[in-house]
């Protein structure tokens, strides 16, 4: 077994010594479907943390000649599978990853140095290989004198496409890539190839370099879906195996949607469930400058799509113009490029992205005081913890003040004053109860709709009915909550429940607030 040829299963096995480990293995099934067919070439990228090393050594540890995988696979999904024999341990696998690659090289050139470090390794079986040969020439020579096959499994392929260091070797990467993958002499010695990264394979206006490759990403998993991450079904596993509440995981770390399959974090699931307490493990290992780079730039006025997505809305987008690279044209392509990299959440039905859940809302707080031209809402999110503890403790003046606040900011950023307006600067108003509420616009209760409720789903807090008004009273507010029974909808919260009514005055900006406990 080597470093890059046939590396075995040493990598894979420690993965699976995990108390928590998941099993993904029917991945290979698919992968098994693919083999010696047009549809060989896969390029599946998702986010940072969603499993993306971990399935690249299982694909290597189940095909690579030169060791017995079945013993680690004996008790997998896969070794009930009918392909399983047919495949297992039986190809040259040649793995690569570009991180441990790119750190090694030295100043060499990317493609003679790949070739030379793989081409030793192959000479331990192949002999007769030329220590001159660039790699698709070896391959295609053993493939010529043996018929033996190939499997290529690349992980972080696409480092040199987003890493600015690397910029100066792009153009050979690609050559690199294509003298593999796209020329038909090379490409008929590979059974299977397998790239996975974050970002999919840039494209030259609107054809792909490696247009023989399928990708599967965050925009469009198809099949791979479950792959992708960690269903529903997992994490309510893992949750029960470890104790935790399922809710909680769900809140902090659901939202990622691939086509009604909702999907979680690995990384993220698994490090909450380690620990026992849900927390910003994105944070720890990201970087703020994946958003406050490229949001600063506030290209065909994104920054209202970001206050937009703060204050818990849906933004439309068309992902279909983006090149997958780190040059953006319209706000489109950095909306993009964040749902790529897992920053933002996308719905295929409605062509939509959204913030997907309380891990990546903190994220975003924290970029927000980052970030050039908007520390107005940066403000307004690190008021929105005292705004909350007003409303609990009934501090009437407070809250008014702090709505008006955001209202106007709003009205300033997103450019129109509407009842739409008003209820996003609510949300943002209270950026901070999202970690201790489900709040709903629009709730159906009693003989109406309350404007806005906080379901809490922490103990002893008070929910919450909020009623707006604009050019209307408080009191007319507070009434309307009660002579429309909406506490009705909040009715497990009855010992617990605050009215809140609030107004403003469209010709003298004036801010009014009522807050009431809510009494049977």
């Amino acid at each position: 077994m080597g470093t890059y040829v046939n590396p075995g299963f040493d990598n894979f096995n420690s993965s699976m010594k995990n108390k928590f480990y998941v099993d993904k293995s029917m991945l290979i099934a698919l992968l098994n479907e693919k083999i010696g067919t047009d549809d060989r070439f896969l390029c599946v990228t998702r986010p940072r943390r969603f499993g993306k090393t971990m399935a690249a050594n299982m694909i290597a540890a189940y095909y690579s000649k030169g060791c017995d995988s079945h013993e680690i696979f004996s008790d997998l999904k896969i070794s009930k599978d009918p392909s399983y024999e047919e495949n297992i341990n039986k190809y040259t696998v040649i793995q690569l990853d570009m991180n441990d690659v790119m750190k090694n090289k030295g100043k060499a050139d990317l493609m003679s140095f790949i070739s030379r470090r793989v081409i030793e390794e192959l000479k331990e079986e192949y002999t007769f290989l030329n220590d001159e040969a660039l790699l698709g020439v070896a391959i295609q020579d053993i493939y010529k004198k043996t018929g033996d096959k190939f499997i290529f499994i690349i992980d972080e392929y696409d480092l040199i496409i987003w890493d600015n260091r690397y910029k100066d070797e792009l153009e050979c990467y690609l050559d690199f890539l294509i003298s593999l993958f796209k020329s038909n002499a090379s490409s008929r010695s590979i059974a299977l190839a397998y790239l996975t990264g974050i970002m999919p394979i840039v494209r030259e206006k609107v054809q792909s370099k490696l247009n023989n490759f399928t990708e599967y990403t965050m925009l469009n998993a198809k099949n791979m879906a479950s792959f992708m991450g960690f269903t529903e079904d997992e994490v309510r596993s893992l949750a029960k195996k470890s104790g935790m509440d399922f809710g909680e995981l769900k809140r902090w770390y659901d939202g990622y949607n691939l086509r009604g399959l909702e999907v979680y974090s690995p990384k993220s699931v698994i490090s909450a469930i380690e620990d026992h307490e849900c927390n910003d493990y994105w944070i720890q290992t990201s970087s703020y400058e994946a958003v406050t780079d490229y949001i600063s730039l506030d290209l065909d006025g994104l920054k209202k799509d970001v206050f937009t997505m703060l204050s818990g809305g849906r933004v439309e987008v068309n992902t279909s113009f983006y090149r997958n690279t780190l040059c953006f044209d319209t706000k489109d392509d950095v909306l993009t490029y964040l749902i790529h990299i897992g920053y933002l959440s996308y719905d295929a039905y409605t062509s939509s992205c959204f913030i997907p859940n309380n891990e990546i809302k903190d994220m975003w707080a924290h970029s927000m005081e980052r970030t050039k031209g908007y520390q107005d809402v940066a403000n307004m999110i690190k008021g929105s913890k005292e705004l909350l503890e007003a409303t609990w403790n009934g501090d009437e003046k407070v809250v008014s003040e702090g709505v008006a606040k955001a209202h106007r900011e709003a009205c300033s950023i997103l450019q129109y004053n509407n009842e739409g307006t008003f209820q996003s600067a609510l949300h943002l108003a209270y950026y901070y109860a999202k970690s201790y509420y489900t709040i709903v616009n629009e709730l159906p209760a009693g003989k109406g709709f309350a404007d806005v409720a906080f379901i809490p789903y922490e103990p002893n807090i008070p929910a919450i009915i909020i009623e707006l008004k604009k050019d209307d009273s408080v009191e007319n507010a507070i009434d309307q909550i009660k002579e429309r029974k909406y506490p009705e909808a909040l009715e497990n919260y009855k010992d617990n429940l605050l009215l809140v009514a609030i107004s403003y005055d469209s010709k003298t900006k004036e801010y009014f607030c009522k807050i009431e406990k809510a009494e049977y």
